[in-house]
């Protein structure tokens, strides 16, 4: 259990990193997916762990925005263009 956590700190650190020195805003959108992926990840980590089964419904609910979240950047920068 210790292994899968500090695999899941290193790839959070790692979207950190890609957030702060990306230079495009697609770059830094990746990064943040990164970021909320491994948010979900420790969250469903979390549950297993507790075995308890709130952790995965605010996983899913996580989930569920940071999709919302990643369309509509999308659709900003889709109009920014144009």
């Amino acid at each position: 259990m210790i292994w899968l956590t500090s695999v899941i700190l290193l790839t959070a650190l790692a979207g950190l990193w890609r957030m702060t020195h990306a230079t495009t805003i697609a770059d830094r959108l990746l990064g943040l997916q990164m970021v909320s992926n491994t948010g979900i990840a420790f969250l469903l980590l979390l549950a297993q762990w507790q075995g308890n089964a709130i952790w995965r419904d605010v996983a899913l609910v996580l989930a569920l925005l940071a999709a919302v979240i990643t369309v509509a950047l999308v659709q900003m920068l889709r109009r920014r263009r144009a």
